[in-house]
């Protein structure tokens, strides 16, 4: 099977910023206090700059982004992939501004503001940003470093 020729950086962005602002599910990996892993699927609001994700408040994603404030999170397809290495903070579901609560509750089909129980937003900041669909794009894969994009 032959692969595609490689997307050239500028195309790749576009792609990865088209990803981003039509996807609306993705892969939150967190790590607990004693490095277990743990990872789950989440929609998300891209705001141009953050990734906005909700989750229970008591649950092990919330509980590690309030903790360490680290995570990653996997967009697209194994073959199509945006990997994001980004910090967390956080905002209680009840002090969301409306019109963020409503873009997201718009996006993802589900309100967290409306749910039974304690829910925690969490403004995901890319620090790195990569994206590749083959192997002849991990070269070059980065497509930001240290929260700048490099193309």
């Amino acid at each position: 099977m032959s692969q595609p020729a490689p997307r050239s950086p500028e195309q790749r962005k576009r792609d990865t910023l088209h990803r981003l602002e039509h996807d609306v599910d993705a892969w939150v990996a967190t790590a607990g206090a004693d490095g277990t892993p743990y990872m789950v699927p989440l929609s998300f609001l891209w705001d141009g700059a953050a990734l906005l994700v909700a989750t229970a408040s008591a649950s092990p994603t919330a509980r590690n982004l309030l903790a360490g404030g680290r995570t990653r999170v996997a967009i697209g397809l194994v073959r199509d992939v945006v990997l994001v290495e980004g910090t967390a903070r956080a905002t209680p579901a009840t002090e969301i501004p409306a019109e963020t609560g409503d873009a997201f509750a718009g996006k993802a089909g589900f309100d967290p503001r409306e749910a039974s129980g304690s829910y925690h937003y969490f403004h995901i900041t890319p620090r790195r940003l990569q994206a590749w669909r083959e192997e002849n794009e991990l070269a070059g894969r980065d497509l930001m470093r240290d929260g700048e994009w490099t193309v």
